[in-house]
């Protein structure tokens, strides 16, 4: 029997990532030769960004624009393909019980994010620019986790929070946090993106990867019950999940250049990007397996 290729893969615990692990649960990597190997990630984008660089692992399923800035910063990585192409919906969030009901009357609060260089972190930007506020001044909580969120905002350790707008509707549902706002990223939520050393070393292992996982999310909202599958999977109410499969685009294509100016002149603006990339410093095009056959 031939040995498998071993590739070993990150992503958030959440309901985008779901088509991973039905394919697993089909053996479909397996039976293409690969022994793929899932790890929960729930600190997010700045702990896979981290895990990359250590090669720790060798593929992520990683917010767009997390790992955009972290190639810029001297990430030896490339992004092989966009996975989720609709915007990422975040919910900005205070403690259920301060007084405040707008955004901006939290203007000197505290900020609580789960790493630097994650969404969360990156969003607290995008939202100060919104409203005008000074983002030198802008203060964080290091919470890693969802649960740390709940944490700080219940102890007041922290007043805002920015998170998956649908992850979250558990907690706003049970009184604990409370919705001000969202806001839409101006790009594509997710992409996969690979280790230098893993694409030199396993491209066609990735390029299989890749056309199993682009058949999966091609069918996954064609599953019949998929919206109650992902309902308890996740411990969303089914109506919310309706409501995000609607909004949810899953993708095969690669990043455009536009996305990448999008995302790099909206961080220079608040400071958080200092040099210019093209696509090419940012992507690689794996083979795709369709094209060969």
């Amino acid at each position: 029997m031939e040995k498998k290729t071993t590739i070993k893969i990150g992503g958030v615990p959440e309901h985008f990532n779901l088509p991973w692990h039905l394919a697993l649960e089909d053996d479909a990597f397996a039976k293409a030769g690969i022994d793929l190997q899932w790890q929960d990630v729930p600190e997010g984008t700045g702990r896979m960004s981290k895990l990359l660089r250590n090669e720790k692992l060798d593929v992520a399923c990683i917010l767009t624009d997390g790992i955009v800035k972290d190639i810029i910063a001297g990430n030896k990585s490339r992004i092989l393909q966009v996975y989720v192409s609709s915007p990422l919906l975040w919910g900005v969030h205070a403690p259920a019980q301060i007084e405040a009901d707008r955004t901006e009357q939290l203007e000197d609060g505290k900020i609580a994010i789960s790493r630097y260089g994650s969404g969360s972190h990156l969003m607290s930007y995008l939202l100060a620019k919104r409203h005008g506020w000074d983002t030198e001044d802008i203060e964080f909580e290091l919470i890693n986790t969802l649960d740390g969120a709940v944490k700080a905002l219940s102890t007041n350790k922290a007043q805002l929070f920015l998170w998956e707008r649908y992850m979250t509707q558990p907690i706003v549902d049970q009184g604990i946090f409370k919705r001000l706002e969202t806001i839409a990223t101006p790009w594509p939520s997710f992409v996969i993106a690979a280790t230098e050393n893993c694409i030199k070393e396993k491209e066609e292992a990735l390029s299989k990867m890749l056309h199993i996982i682009n058949i999966y999310t091609a069918d996954f909202k064609s599953i019949p019950s998929i919206d109650r599958t992902v309902a308890s999977h996740y411990n969303l109410q089914v109506g919310d999940v309706q409501q995000w499969l609607l909004r949810t685009e899953f993708s095969s294509e690669q990043l455009l250049e536009s996305t990448v100016d999008t995302i790099i002149e909206e961080f220079t603006a608040v400071g958080i990007i200092d040099r210019k990339v093209t696509l090419k410093d940012l992507v690689y095009y794996v083979p795709k397996i369709d094209e060969e056959e």
